[in-house]
């Protein structure tokens, strides 16, 4: 791994665009204004003019996120579920009970997403409600739902893409083991088989996994995630389990559209995060080293090379762990696929000390801090970095490459101050989302196939831990009457996806 020194990521750093002012609120201005309006930087608004005209548009959503109805048509309790009720677990003491309502709100949000224009709409299939219990029949209403879902969505001439995981891991399954457990990985591909039985003949590109990542270190190992667990070993067993899951299912729908000739493109979404070092020691180098191989390359690497990383292994093998791989499973893992979906929403810039200057902590763990540059910050307080997105990608290309790239969640939260309508005129999120369409725009001129880019989110949603006091939403959400009011940034991207598509991006300037 080639890792930039501490200069040279300064040198990147001080080239990326910042956040620009946001005039005060004000009644929705028409399209054709909006760029101007929200300040989007030239240079950003040239990068995303030179998108191709069959770039792909698509915002994302989860379906614990934004369904509700939890108890409902016989949906099972899920892991967050049970983490919403411990006490401290969530902000504020929310659950996710309601969320957006989109269960019942289905067809009004398929119309939303119409409006918008988009290519893609990419949601999550909540395992609960298909298995209650994580294993046996199917749960026909809970299938009902989401075929409703994608007919309304082919009706509405926009592509479902949906996930099979996004973090929703039925209770019964969890406490028989949860991830760690290598029954679970079973499981899901039969889950798996039975989501694909029911609408497999009209939905194409079908993604297992979303940010396996999160789920091994927020759930398992640090335990601010549902499960709320924190133990090296069953987050090292997680993370191996999700993947070999991600295998079996794919492997498994394979079989099955083939068996009946439809089209079959298989994906997995991956947050990846890079790190840059504070300076140039070899203790800030070594907690780069370390951040990329537990967060980044224990995921590329299997599903690549099918293999894990040597100097991962040997991390873990210092804390006395080890990933409890069996014969087969890489090949299983690194089956070919037919795209990669990457999240993005921060670097980080790391050190190897304390403030105090040590290199390890209580426990004799080596020390990896989080060092603050001094960007513009969005609301989760973290770092607008639209410069390392760029190099993220460009090193995905280079790195691991052979499929397309789509870019399947980006976005940001800020403090969203609705006018009396419930508009919000959000100029910082669109300058947000347009310097990262720019990064987007300069990977592919570095030759990175990015095909596409879903913004993060649709909805104002329950942003897990942090309860619904985050809001990504390009739609903003009342919580309390559930109206959905567009805000600036989903009109900016229509125009600028029309834009694109018609070849004249020179009008986003």
């Amino acid at each position: 791994m080639n890792f930039p020194t501490a200069s040279e990521s300064a040198a990147v750093a001080g080239t990326a665009s910042g956040i620009h002012n946001a005039p005060p609120n004000g009644p929705a201005p028409e399209l054709g204004s909006l760029a101007a309006l929200a300040g989007v930087s030239p240079a950003s608004a040239l990068r995303i003019a030179q998108l191709p005209r069959d770039f792909r548009w698509g915002a994302a959503t989860s379906g614990y996120q934004i369904e509700g109805a939890v108890a409902e048509d016989g949906r099972g309790p899920s892991v967050w579920d049970t983490f919403c009720r411990v006490p401290g677990a969530i902000d504020n003491g929310d659950i996710g009970d309601l969320a957006c309502d989109h269960y019942h709100r289905m067809p009004e949000d398929v119309a939303l997403i119409k409006e918008l224009d988009l290519d893609v709409y990419r949601f999550s299939v909540a395992w609960p409600r298909v298995q209650p219990g994580g294993r046996g029949p199917a749960n026909a209403a809970g299938l009902d739902f989401y075929e409703r879902l994608v007919d309304a969505l082919l009706e509405a001439g926009v592509d479902p893409w949906p996930t099979l995981f996004h973090w929703d891991t039925p209770q019964e399954l969890e406490d028989a083991g949860g991830w760690p457990n290598r029954d679970t990985a079973y499981r899901f591909a039969d889950y798996a088989e039975l989501v694909y039985n029911r609408f497999g003949d009209r939905v194409r590109t079908w993604t297992t996994l979303n940010e396996p990542s999160v789920v091994t270190t927020h759930g398992y190992l640090g335990g601010v995630h549902a499960p709320g667990r924190t133990s090296l070993a069953d987050a090292a067993a997680a993370a191996h389990h999700q993947l070999l899951g991600h295998g079996l299912a794919g492997q498994r729908m394979r079989e099955l559209a083939a068996s009946a000739g439809n089209d079959f493109k298989l994906a997995v979404t991956l947050n990846l995060g890079p790190a840059t070092p504070a300076s140039d020691t070899p203790e800030d180098l070594d907690a780069v080293r370390r951040a990329d191989a537990m967060n980044n390359r224990m995921y590329l690497d299997p599903l690549w090379y099918k293999r894990y990383p040597t100097d991962l292994i040997a991390d873990l093998e210092a804390e006395g762990v080890s990933i409890p791989v069996q014969d087969g499973d890489l090949e299983i893992i690194g089956a070919p696929i037919d795209s990669l979906g990457v999240n993005f929403y921060f670097g980080q810039q790391l050190s190897g000390r304390t403030e105090d200057g040590a290199t390890h902590d209580a426990q004799g763990r080596p020390v990896s801090r989080h060092v603050l540059q001094g960007l513009p910050q969005t609301h989760m307080g973290w770092e607008i970095m639209p410069h390392d997105f760029a190099s993220l990608l460009i090193r995905v290309g280079r790195e691991y490459p052979g499929v397309p790239v789509y870019i399947t969640e980006n976005g940001a939260a800020f403090d969203d101050k609705p006018d009396e309508t419930g508009y919000v005129h959000d100029a910082d999120r669109v300058g947000y989302i347009a310097d990262h369409l720019a990064a987007v725009a300069e990977a592919r001129e570095q030759g990175t196939d990015i095909q596409g880019y879903f913004v993060w989110s649709l909805l104002d949603n329950f942003e897990w831990a942090f309860g619904f006091d985050k809001r990504f939403g390009i739609i903003r959400v009342d919580f309390e009457t559930f109206k959905r009011t567009p805000k600036l940034s989903a009109r900016w991207f229509t125009e600028t996806l029309r834009q694109v598509r018609a070849g004249s991006g020179d009008a986003q300037a």
